[in-house]
């Protein structure tokens, strides 16, 4: 298990998104911080992306079977909500022709960039990406998560647990 983004390719790869400088933006660290302590199933990696975005589109071209995202995410709801989305399913790639901004790498924009290089490169892109978000209450300038985010972490560990197990337990795509 890999903690900075180094390392061989797994089956699934658990990867964290977001500025500890901003808040519940820091969502996403916190919770790979934590899923780092624990004893994960063989096949298992996880990162702590960061505000790395383009580093971990790289890092997803190294043939990871599923891709799982960690990051705030505001729908409009209340905040500390948890919301696990199908990214492969909704095409939540974003729009074609996205800026590139390091500073501002959400899950949509690193898959866009991914579309990008796997077609530059050649190589292939998860078969499956989820993220596992949480509705923010702040993103301002500041370290440390709003009680109701912080209250959402450790419920966010077990549901990014859960999918990983469900996520092994899946067969392999036939190759070819």
């Amino acid at each position: 298990m890999s903690t900075d983004g180094t390392g061989a390719a797994g089956e699934v790869l658990v990867a964290g998104i977001g500025n500890v400088f901003l808040g519940d933006d820091g969502f996403g660290v916190e919770v790979v911080r934590r899923l780092a302590a624990q004893r994960l199933p063989e096949g298992v990696e996880v990162v702590d992306a960061g505000v790395r975005g383009v580093h971990l589109a790289y890092r997803l071209l190294d043939d990871c079977r599923t891709a799982v995202l960690v990051d705030a995410l505001a729908r409009g709801g209340p905040p500390g909500t948890l919301r696990l989305v199908d990214a492969s399913a909704e095409g939540a790639a974003g729009p074609p022709g996205a800026v590139l901004d390091g500073h501002r790498m959400t899950p949509d924009a690193v898959l866009s960039l991914l579309d990008t290089l796997s077609a530059g490169t050649g190589c292939g892109r998860p078969r499956r990406v989820l993220v596992v978000g949480c509705e923010p209450a702040c993103l301002e300038e500041g370290i440390g998560l709003s009680a109701p985010v912080a209250a959402a972490v450790d419920e966010a560990v077990r549901l990014v647990l859960r999918v990983v197990r469900d996520e092994l337990r899946r067969p392999a795509p036939a190759a070819g």
